[in-house]
């Protein structure tokens, strides 16, 4: 449970950041190198490897070298954590909200009959 809890705050953290979501995006529609991922940002290489570092790092993204070129590709399986995780929250929330439902409707049922 804690090695989930920590996998799930660095994967959080990496998400947290709106060119990480876009490069993301980005590798949804399938592998590319980094200078591919870089041209859409106004920012220097270095300050983008940072961007990547971050993504790796959290397992979102695999990275291999083929002579200069490093590409990039989306792990899926760091996503299946990220959808265990959320279907749980979504099953809690949903469970606490229909019993919250089913109060309210009850305590509406015992005003109307007094």
């Amino acid at each position: 449970m804690a090695q989930q809890s920590h996998q799930l705050d660095g994967i959080f953290q990496a998400l947290a950041d709106p060119t990480r979501r876009a490069v993301l995006g980005r590798l949804g529609q399938g592998p590319a190198s980094i200078s591919d991922l870089a041209k859409p940002f106004d920012m220097a290489l270095p300050s983008f490897m940072k961007h990547i570092h971050s993504l790796e790092g959290s397992g979102l993204i695999q990275t291999r070298k083929e002579g200069r070129v490093r590409t990039c590709a989306i792990d899926k399986q760091r996503f299946a954590t990220i959808e265990t995780w959320l279907s749980d929250q979504r099953a809690l929330w949903e469970g606490r909200t229909d019993r919250l439902e089913q109060f309210v409707l009850k305590t509406q049922d015992k005003e109307t009959q007094k």
